[in-house]
């Protein structure tokens, strides 16, 4: 078994959804951390405090025993190579592939266009805030709309197939929690909170509430989070 760090410190905001997806990893790997909290809305992220372990101003930062790392998909990546039980990704290298395809869908094709330098470029957060949420919801759904045509395709794959998500369910890909549903249960709690409707993504409704259920994702979620604001 490898050993455990000495100390993990983890920089996140309450309701960035690449700092949900590191509690969830976290949480889902046993593993405990301490926080120190960065205010995004305040402007935080771009202090020289943040700056200096995320060289791009953004959240979350997790330091393992001193040293930062950034991104969050490459986070828990790291975390599965250097703690690879419970794991976040099948063995299987095709199945590998499937739930990375998955979660790149939500962390390239969706996350970036929802952030806050992206939509200070769209419109105004005063004036233009109309705008802005109209943004979100368009790319939100077209992302949800493939992320849901990805999985009922690996459900509909034949048991034991490369590419097959197992049981057709309830998670992201077959009957085993995946770093797929860890970037998928942040990318539905942003949906909900945008005015997204989600009634033509049954699978994924049916993947987020199995993960929501589990206590380690209902520990990561953002109102659960001393940060956290009304």
């Amino acid at each position: 078994m490898p050993k455990p760090p000495t100390s993990l410190l983890l920089a996140h905001y309450w309701r960035s959804s690449c700092s949900y997806r590191v509690r969830i990893a976290l949480g889902y790997k046993r593993l405990a951390y301490e926080s120190t909290f960065v205010n995004i809305l305040d402007g935080e992220q771009l202090l020289p405090q943040n700056t200096a372990r995320n060289a791009i101003g953004h959240v979350p930062t997790l330091t393992i025993d001193g040293v930062p790392y950034g991104e969050s998909v490459a986070i828990m990546e790291l975390l599965e190579d250097l703690y690879p039980d419970p794991a976040l990704l099948p063995k299987a290298p095709r199945a590998r592939a499937r739930v990375r395809e998955l979660v790149e869908t939500i962390n390239a094709g969706i996350q970036p266009l929802q952030n806050l330098s992206v939509l200070d470029r769209v419109g105004d957060s005063k004036t233009e805030q109309e705008k802005r949420t109209a943004w979100m919801k368009h790319f939100i759904a077209r992302g949800l709309k493939a992320f849901e045509a990805l999985v009922v395709r690996a459900d509909a794959e034949p048991a034991g197939e490369p590419d097959a998500g197992g049981l057709a369910g309830p998670f992201a890909f077959g009957g085993t929690f995946s770093m797929a549903d860890a970037c998928l249960v942040p990318q539905v709690y942003a949906a909900r909170r945008v005015g997204v409707d989600l009634t033509p993504f049954p699978r994924l409704v049916r993947a987020d509430g199995a993960a929501c259920a589990l206590p380690f994702v209902a520990a990561a979620k953002p109102e659960a989070q001393a940060d956290a604001k009304a």
